[in-house]
């Protein structure tokens, strides 16, 4: 049976190329809110950490109704970290709007998206956003588009793609580029258009596959997914299943059913093939899991996910300073939490050590595991983490390591500099092309040269760069990268910074701390410019006689400290160093506090050398 009256599509696209903003138009032009209603920009992007940082961390739904017909968006993530979230939300719809930047074209996420649609088989719309862009260049982009669809090997059909031209911020679409739009409706009506009816088995046994996981204090664990066949109804007996694990059945009940309107879950007493539902009751639901009829079970196939490539070792937080800031600081309650993020995050993976106190996460990079951190601190967890390492593999006896695909745009002047780092950093240049009076060049590299190269990029291109990067393939080890040419300032001894030790300290390096800043034996308080760390005394106090007083310490100038956020101070830490996290503060120490065992850990290590 067709179902006329449904379409379920994903938004996919590059980091911050406005699939948010679009949705945005798309619910106010649909109806979806009251003419006086007050709605906040990036209205899908619910989190904290999302609206902070302006980009989408977890996939949302939501839908609208035009012209009879409803449709359900999904609103995906466009940093390359939590791509494992798109992956698994493409099972849940039948078509894709693929949204492209008019000046900055496909990036590799874009890439990495649509190769992942395309092998699903889904149909294309390709959406070029911010074609009212002073720097627009959109016949460009259309080229752009279809060279990287031939070069993933799209089908006829799929080359044959619609292309809208749009304006997410103005809420505006047209199907001419020369020609400027006034509404949505053109896009509205190529969505009903160029994706088919479903074809569903209404009266078939009930088939459910759980694409997504939400948590809530009252009712427990919420699956979310697509009937791919039958009717889900509230109330009626069940058997979960997985395609993995087809010997694990265990039976349950669908005591809540919701559909999405908008942006609201609506109970509802039943729900047909096609729909895309959320359901409570099953308490041990996980992402991937089919909910059948209890007399057919038959689970359904589900996306493989790309592996992680970056791993960091999460502990008990044991400095001086431990148990004073956090709330959860027991190895109990870092494991429980750690794997409670599992049954969310499918890309993610967590594993005991040998030691009861720490933990081996691994994630898709850097950002990824900074969000987990990030969400963690904010709970009220107080615990350490190591510096990220990747993840190499043995293949046929040679060791392969994760390389990325990197694309940076810069202005000319800056190439020199961009290249410099780039053969330090063991990075290949595959293409380079010009945009206007900017340089497009796209890099293969190993993904540990980019660790810590985020903010020295920054300064090189002077703030004008633009650097995205996504997994490319394993390759063999490509050698030795050094990480870090810098040493670190470590406090001497344990008490309160004060204004004369910092000023004396402030000559050696540049500071991360201000005066009154409590600090203990082997805290890092700044980085030196010279290879090799230094001990500073930042709480010496000045000598009083009767002619010196210590009020004069008012004429000291202290250079403002550096403030490290946390994906700087998670680039910054060394081997030997370790980051302590607490809800209030970011510390990074010495693994080893004590100087004197540090100093001969250090001899040990160079003796064996």
């Amino acid at each position: 049976m067709l179902r006329e009256d449904l379409r379920n599509v994903a938004i996919i696209a590059h980091v911050d190329h406005g699939k948010t903003t679009l949705v945005d138009q798309m619910l106010k032009q649909a109806g979806t809110f009251r003419e006086n209603q007050v709605v906040e920009e990036r209205v899908m992007d619910s989190g904290d950490l999302e609206r902070e940082r302006g980009i989408t961390i977890l996939a949302k739904n939501t839908s609208i109704h035009y012209h009879g017909v409803k449709i359900n968006i999904v609103d995906t993530p466009g940093h390359a970290d939590f791509s494992g979230e798109v992956e698994r939300v493409l099972k849940m719809v039948s078509g894709v709007l693929l949204l492209v930047d008019a000046a900055e074209g496909p990036m590799p996420q874009t890439r990495f998206v649509t190769q992942k649609a395309l092998e699903m088989g889904h149909r294309l719309i390709i959406v070029v956003n911010k074609v009212d862009r002073p720097d627009a260049r959109t016949k460009e982009v259309e080229d752009e588009v279809l060279e990287l669809l031939m070069d993933l090997n799209a089908t006829d059909e799929q080359l044959e793609s619609p292309f809208v031209y749009c304006s997410g911020r103005e809420g505006t679409s047209s199907l001419d580029a020369d020609t400027p739009g006034t509404d949505l409706v053109p896009l509205f009506d190529t969505i009903l258009k160029h994706f088919p009816p479903l074809d569903m088995e209404p009266n078939a046994p009930l088939q459910l596959l759980v694409s997504s996981i939400d948590y809530n204090d009252y009712v427990g664990r919420i699956g979310i997914g697509r009937i791919e066949r039958g009717v889900a109804k509230q109330g009626a007996e069940v058997t979960v299943c997985n395609y993995n694990h087809k010997d694990v059945n265990v039976k349950g009940k669908l005591v809540n059913l919701y559909e999405i309107e908008g942006l609201e879950r609506v109970p509802c007493e039943h729900a047909e093939a096609g729909d895309i539902v959320c359901f409570s009751g099953l308490e041990k639901i996980n992402i991937g899991d089919t909910v059948c009829s209890t007399d057919c079970v038959e689970p359904v196939p589900f996306v493989k996910i790309s592996e992680p490539t970056v791993e960091m070792i999460f502990s008990v937080n044991d400095s001086p300073f431990a148990g004073k800031e956090g709330k959860f600081v027991t190895s109990r309650h870092l494991r429980e939490r750690l794997y409670r993020e599992l049954l969310r995050d499918v890309s993610l993976r967590v594993e005991d050590t040998d030691s009861t106190d720490s933990f081996r996460v691994s994630g898709r990079g850097e950002m990824h595991l900074s969000i987990l951190i990030e969400t963690m601190r904010r709970e009220g967890y107080e615990f350490q983490v190591s510096s990220p390492k990747v993840l190499y593999k043995e293949i046929n006896g040679v060791k392969y390591e994760p390389v990325e695909r990197l694309i940076i745009d810069v202005p000319e002047t800056s190439t020199g500099v961009v290249f410099e780092s780039m053969g330090t950093r063991k990075g290949e240049l595959a293409h380079m092309s010009a945009m206007g009076s900017r340089m497009r060049l796209e890099f293969f590299i190993p993904a540990r040269g980019l660790f810590g190269y985020k903010s020295a990029f920054m300064t090189d291109t002077k703030g004008e760069g633009v650097m995205s990067s996504v997994f490319y393939e394993y390759q063999p080890y490509k050698g030795e990268i050094q990480r870090r040419v810098s040493g670190s300032l470590v406090a001497y001894e344990t008490g309160e910074a004060v204004t004369y030790g910092l000023f004396n300290a402030q000559g050696r390096g540049i500071l991360f701390i201000t005066p009154g800043t409590s600090v203990y034996e082997g805290m890092v308080v700044g980085v030196s410019p010279k290879e090799g760390d230094i001990n500073v005394n930042v709480c010496k106090t000045k000598h009083l006689t009767n002619t010196r007083s210590s009020s004069s310490d008012d004429a000291l100038r202290l250079i403002p400290p550096k403030k490290l956020s946390l994906e700087e101070a998670l680039e910054f830490i060394g081997d030997d160093e370790l980051l302590e996290i607490t809800p209030k503060s970011i510390r990074i120490r010495k693994r080893i506090l004590d100087g004197e065992l540090r100093a001969k850990a250090r001899a040990k290590e160079k003796a064996g050398e």
